[in-house]
């Protein structure tokens, strides 16, 4: 996902300040390459269709073509089956990946994942940074993933936002109004009253992260908003590719919603992030760099840890729903107040 490919870019980014005349290529699906474009520290994008993915022959073949690039080292930062054979048929001298009893063979090199960050990075970044740990390294870690506009796309965000009359005295806030999916979205009803609560604070002007297809259910949340807090939304401001959502996200005060691909990009971009966290998403490893101020999540399980008990936010994931409405919106709104007087 977008979110995984954006972290382990940090091993490119890495590497190449390590080995600058290194080749280093980055394998991903091709509809996570936006985040990636323009990365002077990749030298080449190596695309995993659904063709090969589906297509046990298809499989077969791309990892023949990638035996035939000759890579000295393979760098296996997904660890499933698709990435387990192309590491297998690559031919490389040096095979890192995560350890897995049954797939540790494979492997030149393995590491064991924590499960507790030992620093703000998280466990996505943290994780990632160890299957570096066979390298000399001499410069630091370049632990926190980052995103390169041009300097043209830049531009463009801003004249979409002009030419919506964004008003930029005045905040702007991206809001990530729908998660992935259902067990990944904060209620509607519950995000209409934070998105009141925001205008009511700040008078900001709120933008909607969606796609086409899901204006049905961004138009649901807007309605259930206030009439005053709807004059602030500009819910026809509809990014056409996720470059362009990033041209805007570059010129907005930051990004408020739900927890997914849109956070960290904005936390790539540099920008504030208020993430909330589904109720059985483990928030150790995606709050990367919360520091209380300018990157700041709440999950449930920290505010009402009686009901989880002994068990970790993933094993209540048949229970997310259920979840979701005691998750009401009294307890982010003391967290979310802080947070926009200071953002």
């Amino acid at each position: 996902m977008i979110g995984d490919v954006l972290a382990s870019s940090t091993i490119c980014n890495t590497l190449k300040n390590e080995y600058p005349t290194a080749q280093i290529d980055y394998l991903i699906y091709p509809f996570t390459s936006p985040v990636v474009e323009n990365n002077p520290n990749i030298d080449n994008l190596i695309l995993f269709t659904d063709e090969s993915k589906k297509s046990k022959i298809q499989l077969l073949k791309f990892c023949l073509k990638i035996r035939k690039s000759k890579y000295d080292i393979i760098i296996d930062a997904y660890g499933k089956l698709e990435s387990n054979m192309i590491t297998a048929f690559s031919g490389a001298k040096t095979k890192i990946g995560f350890y897995k009893s049954y797939t540790n063979l494979i492997y030149t090199h393995t590491v064991k994942e924590l499960s507790v960050p030992k620093t703000t990075a998280g466990l996505a970044l943290e994780n990632r940074m160890l299957l570096l740990q066979s390298f000399d390294l001499k410069k630091a870690l370049k632990v926190k993933p980052e995103i390169f506009l041009k300097d043209s796309e830049i531009e463009n965000g801003k004249q979409i936002l002009i030419q919506n009359q964004i008003d930029f005295s005045k905040k702007t806030y991206m809001i990530g109004v729908l998660g992935s999916g259902k067990t990944k979205t904060y209620p509607g009803k519950y995000m209409a009253e934070l998105l009141d609560k925001i205008v009511s604070d700040t008078n900001a002007t709120l933008l909607f992260n969606y796609i086409p297809s899901q204006l049905q259910e961004a138009q649901e949340i807007f309605d259930l908003c206030q009439p005053e807090t709807q004059k602030n939304i500009k819910i026809d401001i509809v990014p056409k590719s996720i470059r362009e959502f990033l041209s805007i996200t570059y010129h907005c005060d930051a990004l408020i919603g739900n927890e997914g691909g849109a956070v960290n990009m904005a936390k790539a971009l540099n920008k504030p992030t208020f993430t909330i966290f589904s109720t059985w998403i483990k928030k150790e490893a995606w709050n990367s760099f919360d520091d209380g101020i300018k990157n700041v999540s709440v999950h449930l399980k920290d505010l009402k840890p009686e009901l989880y008990g002994e068990k970790s936010a993933k094993e209540m994931k048949n229970q997310a729903m259920d979840l979701y409405q005691v998750f009401t919106p009294d307890l982010i709104i003391p967290v979310l107040e802080e947070y926009l007087k200071a953002n």
